[in-house]
């Protein structure tokens, strides 16, 4: 087993497999702080190299294969954690550069491998003790049952089925549980979109919505939960002094009885809670073990044929009469109308947000949240089904339980009422309506039914008590999560955690004043009503989020729960607003109008935190739409505006995090309407989300005509006519190079600027004039000292259409070269008519029509940050490529394959990109076939340099003159990288020739060490003789994939 690299070593290549190695000097160090070895790689101190890199990408390279480790945020014990090497690493020439940037960048900016101190190691000695963790069942599907289960379900569920008659009662249900099953939905797609950290709805509200809604309506729902915990604890202690007077005892008077009651009751819940989460989960599930029992012994109690004292009563066990009677409505009183019934059964219907408020506690949220919740909302609807159906089908409406009312034989002469078929006489305290039994009149029909009454009792208690102690410990978790985020002031004390599970014990401790406080008034109908509607408004913010989310069409969002709608978010959303007002207008007034202050606070302080939420991409296809809509606006006299520009003298971190997932492409396309196909690709998936913009360099002085050919107006009418949304640039510069510098440099405004230059593959390299070539492979090294990404498209029949079209070039791009530029062109004003191009009928390409079923083969060799697997994503996501499968391949040994694809398909499982076939290629280790090699060395001799000197003697004139020779020296350290292409090409030939497209990593040639003829023929060998788009990728090796909310 190989020993993790100590902190201080510098990465040692001598260790992996492969020809070449990295050398080392007589005293066994590393020789000089950037020490170049025979395969083309650096060895740097404090570097972290992964040993899989020779064995997944086929050769000892800094350049790493993917891993879980680039991607993740934390450390595991007693393994070192890999770093993804940054651009600088695999592209610069370190000798050239006196102030080399950090060895590995990342999003965070803080470096990795940085030496360790004593008290670091002391502090890594032991592994942190591991914290409780629940799954799908005991946390989340037992404590929603246990919070939406009540005091309702018991006393209040046969009243509402004599009122609104089971049929009316079943629908009030249904529609209730809609609501919430709604809600559901929206919160298993939040809560599936990433890693969920603690803090539960306010969390997921916070980190879809940004701070500003999410700080509001997560300040007051941790105050609703700890008034809720009051409101049950009352309940629970008023059936307590029921009890008591029922028995003739009393502690001193009622109101009093019950507020001891409640403080010793919550007091007890306070002490279960601060245990730990493992004691109170056991607790919850003792509470549930009891409902259940209670559920049993009523189920068993409408089996038992019904004894004379229950028949007084009402009870007949199950008669088909009975429930035809009970199946209908019969209003009464001032609250018997449907919504009055709908009014008072929703709050049973809610609780379902318990098992998320305990997110940051559960083994899987992901998995658990959805799954949990789900099922909660189904079995306990199905028991609210299930008890209105029996309990109307064996209790009569009235009875007075008078033991003497019965006949001696059963008729209806002179007789009201179901019961009169049975042999009992309730007329009398019908017309009087004075019967005191039945389910209109006895709340306490279920324990009458039950075969053991106690045992309903218990259930209430158990109903009770459950939904305070899931209260009192969702409301210190939800407060503490938005403590630590510290968007309000003073409340920053109560985050401080505790333990292995970072147990807020000072947020118990409030949410426990709280309670206590509401307690002591014991009297809550008029707060009942707020907090009520402060749940619907986190519901209400919930399905907001969902749909926010949804609409605006972000990358990002991408959540591994599929089963939800957009547009059903919306209807939840606007369906509990109105049920807000429709309860307690006033309440809602109040729920709204402090959801509104405190989203002004935030708004006013701007808090400095970035989540990368839906708001923020509101804002960018708000402002990239606005901005691409000028495109059909003409200039006005009236509407002249003076153009300012400003540099800033800093930035903040903290408003570029988002935007670093958004493809933003600069296309060097020139003329758009030259390169159609190139211009279709990138339009297809940056349409209606993201950035494009396509470049034109037309190269001559600064003349008038040459500014009027770069800055046409007909070419954004082409565009325009042609239905891509994408902004143009033209610029005039000396040469290529520079002009594209310009274009890399000046294209964009704040954050709607380019971060990925896409580009077209030069097939005419071999025949342009050497110093094309170099400016084209120099403009892909400015591109990556720019931190910009690369993407080099190539189609077998070239990109270029000026000649089809019988358009004069444009002399920026010579004639059927797919990105070439001949320096001593003519001026620009003697070559181009880009009315012509306008006038001439829309090409049809191959991205302009519907894909067949094919596949879309992903070659994620080197880990660039997830753009290689970003860009199919994002193009799966079109109706023209939706019936495509990706397929990822990936390098691996044979005798570990199952291994190697298992870990790679969970990471991108961990991605939510919903790509499921993944394929390790064993045979990328072997050498390429000898002919394949033949044919590399045949493409690349006439750049060597003992082609101009066949006797051996190389001039110092010579080399000066063509700088671009590749030396017999440069050949030998680059061969390993020369048969890595030719081996990936006899890959792609044999697993890809039936792809639509061909998506593979972009090798990268280090500036100063890779001749430019040789990594053109890099790319000409990966990419030859495949009939498939090939489209070669590298991003900036920063992540712009993650599996975490925020």
């Amino acid at each position: 087993m190989e020993e993790p690299q100590k902190p201080n070593e510098g990465l040692n290549l001598s260790t992996l497999s492969g020809q070449y190695a990295a050398s080392l000097g007589m005293n066994g160090e590393l020789e000089g702080k950037f020490h170049f070895t025979d395969t083309d790689n650096y060895s740097y101190p404090n570097a972290r190299a992964s040993s899989g890199s020779a064995v997944l990408n086929g050769y000892d390279t800094l350049d790493a294969p993917p891993n879980y480790d680039f991607y993740s945020n934390t450390e595991v014990f007693g393994r070192v954690r890999r770093s993804r090497p940054s651009l600088f690493q695999l592209h610069s020439n370190i000798e050239d550069d006196a102030f080399p940037p950090p060895l590995y960048e990342e999003a965070n900016g803080e470096g990795q491998g940085s030496p360790q101190g004593p008290e670091d190691e002391e502090k890594s000695a032991e592994p942190a003790a591991e914290p409780t963790r629940f799954g799908w069942v005991q946390g989340v599907m037992i404590r929603c049952m246990l919070n939406i289960w009540g005091v309702i379900l018991y006393l209040r569920l046969p009243w509402i089925t004599a009122q609104a008659g089971i049929g009316l009662t079943w629908v009030i249900i249904l529609i209730s549980s809609c609501i919430t099953g709604i809600t559901g939905l929206s919160t298993s797609a939040i809560a599936t979109n990433g890693k969920v950290k603690g803090g539960g709805t306010y969390f997921l509200i916070s980190r879809s919505l940004g701070p500003e809604l999410g700080g509001s309506i997560g300040l007051i729902f941790a105050f609703a939960n700890a008034v809720a915990v009051a409101m049950h604890t009352v309940g629970f202690a008023e059936t307590v002094q029921n009890l008591m007077q029922e028995n003739g005892t009393s502690m001193v008077d009622p109101i009093n009885d019950i507020r001891i009651i409640g403080v010793i009751t919550v007091t007890c819940l306070l002490a279960i809670s601060l245990a730990g989460m493992e004691w109170e989960s056991k607790a919850q599930v003792l509470f549930f073990l009891v409902i259940m029992i209670s559920f049993a012994s009523y189920i068993i109690g409408t089996i038992i044929p019904a004894t004379p004292q229950k028949q007084a009563k009402g009870f007949y066990s199950y008669r088909a009469s009975i429930f035809a009677a009970n199946f209908v409505p019969s209003w009464r009183g001032p609250e018997g109308s449907f919504f009055g019934m709908f009014s008072i059964f929703f709050p049973s219907a809610t609780g379902i947000l318990a098992g998320a408020n305990i997110s940051g506690d559960l083994r899987d949220p992901n998995i658990a949240i959805p799954r949990g919740t789900l099922m909660a909302i189904f079995w306990t609807t199905l028991s609210y089904l299930v008890i209105s159906a029996t309990i109307g089908s064996c209790v009569v409406r009235d009875a007075s339980g008078n033991i003497n009312d019965t006949m001696a034989f059963p008729t209806t002469v002179d007789c009201q009422g179901t019961a009169c078929i049975y042999g009992w006489n309730f007329s009398e305290c019908i017309n009087n309506r004075t019967c005191t039994y039945g389910i209109t009149n006895y709340y306490q029909s279920m324990s009458m039914v039950s075969a053991v009454a106690p045992l309903i009792t218990a259930g209430i208690f158990g109903a009770t008590l459950s939904s305070a102690l899931a209260c009192l410990v969702s409301a210190p978790k939800v407060f503490q999560c938005l403590c630590k985020d510290r968007l309000y002031p003073l409340i920053g004390f109560f985050g401080k955690g505790y333990g292995k599970n970072d147990e807020p014990y000072r947020s118990y401790l409030l949410a426990y004043f709280i309670a206590v406080c509401f307690i002591l008034i014991a009297e809550l109908n008029t707060i009942a009503p707020i907090i009520s509607n402060f749940f619907l408004c986190s519901y209400a913010l919930i399905n907001f989020s969902c749909f926010h989310a949804s609409i605006t069409n972000s990358p990002g969002w991408r959540p591994s729960f599929r089963y939800y709608s957009k547009w059903l978010s919306l209807l939840g959303a606007v369906v509990s607003v109105v049920i807000m007002f429709l309860f307690t207008w006033w309440a809602a007034l109040i729920a709204l109008g402090v959801v509104l202050f405190l989203l002004g606070y935030v708004l006013y302080k701007k808090p400095t935190v970035n989540w990368g939420s839906s708001v923020q991409a509101s804002s960018y296809n708000v402002a990239l739409s606005q901005a691409v809509g000028l495109n059909h606006v003409g200039d006005h006299i009236k509407n002249y505006r003076t153009p300012s520009f400003t540099i800033p003298f800093h930035h903040s971190l903290f408003c570029v995090l988002f935007f670093v997932a958004q493809p933003q492409c600069l296309v060097l396309s020139g003329p758009p309407g030259f390169r159609p196909a190139l211009v279709d690709f990138v339009g297809t998936f940056t349409k209606n989300f993201s950035m494009m913009m396509c470049g034109n360099v037309v190269i001559g002085c600064p003349s008038p005509s040459a500014i009027e050919s770069a800055s046409s107006e007909s070419h954004v009418a082409w565009l325009n006519k042609r239905g891509i949304k994408s902004f143009y640039n033209g610029v005039v510069a000396d040469n290529l190079r520079t002009g594209v510098q310009m274009l890399l440099q000046g294209a964009g405004l704040g954050r709607i600027r380019p971060n990925v230059l896409v580009m077209g593959f030069k097939t005419t390299w071999r025949k342009d004039q050497p110093s094309l070539v170099d400016n084209y492979v120099g403009i892909i090294h400015d591109a990556f000292d720019l931190q910009y990404g690369v993407c080099v498209l190539r189609l077998r029949d070239g990109l270029d259409m000026s000649r089809r079209m019988q358009a004069h070039t444009n002399p920026v791009f010579e004639a059927c070269s797919e990105l070439g530029l001949q320096e001593g062109a003519p001026p620009a004003n003697a070559s181009l008519d880009p009315d012509a191009v306008l006038a001439v009928t829309q090409p049809h390409t191959v991205f302009r029509s519907r894909q067949e079923k094919k596949t879309i083969d992903v070659y994620w060799i080197s880990d660039d940050g997830g753009l290689a697997l970003l860009i199919p994503y994002l193009l799966t996501r079109k109706k023209r490529w939706a019936r495509c499968k990706v397929r990822v391949f990936v390098g691996g040994e044979i005798q570990n394959m199952e291994e190697q694809r298992a870990a790679v398909m969970a990471l991108i499982k961990k991605f939510r990109l919903r790509f499921h076939d993944v394929q390790v290629l064993p045979e990328i280790n072997e050498d390429p076939q000898p002919e394949h090699i033949k044919k590399f060395e045949d493409l690349i001799a006439p750049y060597r340099k003992n082609a101009i000197n066949k006797d051996g003697e190389a001039h110092e004139d010579t080399i000066k003159e063509c700088p671009w020779m590749v030396s017999n020296e440069e050949m030998e350290k680059n061969k390993t990288k020369s048969h890595r292409q030719i081996r990936l090409n006899e890959i792609l030939l044999d697993y890809s020739r039936d792809a639509a497209l061909i998506v593979v990593s972009l090798p990268v040639g280090r500036r100063g060490v890779c001749p430019s003829p040789l990594y053109m023929a890099w790319l000409e060998t990966l990419s030859r003789d495949l009939r498939p788009p090939v489209l070669l990728v590298r991003g900036n090796q920063e992540n712009v994939l993650t599996f975490y909310c925020q």
